[in-house]
């Protein structure tokens, strides 16, 4: 793994969360994106090397809906940027942990993406991105 990639942030409304991060931080956003398949509209803010990623649900069955249903707004994950996703995934797996999906998929940012499962995580949902080539 090379650095975190991105803090991974579950909001409620994607627009009042825009306008507080936009305080919060000093900066505007720099970018919005849909993610069909999983659901959710993002919103990027750079800050140094690391983005913070807010995310709202797009489907009231989507991994972030049933997130803040569980938990409420707040952290849903941070994410490694790593050279070589396939190589990563086979190295965690023979550490012991477990790949939520065994495929990476289309993420937002460009990226593809695999999860780990919290259980393995120490109650941390983590995801791997590689910027697609």
């Amino acid at each position: 793994m090379r650095k975190i990639e991105h803090l991974g942030i579950a909001v409620k409304d994607l627009e009042k969360s825009n306008e507080l991060f936009k305080k919060l931080l000093g900066k505007n956003n720099y970018k919005e994106e849909m993610v069909e398949g999983e659901g959710v509209k993002t919103s990027f803010f750079m800050i140094g090397e690391t983005k913070v990623e807010l995310l709202e649900a797009t489907k009231e069955d989507s991994p972030i809906a049933k997130f803040i249903d569980k938990k409420s707004e707040g952290i849903h994950h941070i994410a490694f940027d790593v050279a070589d996703i396939y190589k990563e995934m086979e190295r965690l797996k023979s550490e012991g942990f477990e790949i939520l999906n065994e495929i990476p998929k289309p993420g937002a940012d460009n990226k593809l993406v695999v999860f780990l499962h919290p259980k393995t995580t120490n109650g941390v949902l983590i995801e791997l991105c590689q910027e697609k080539q």
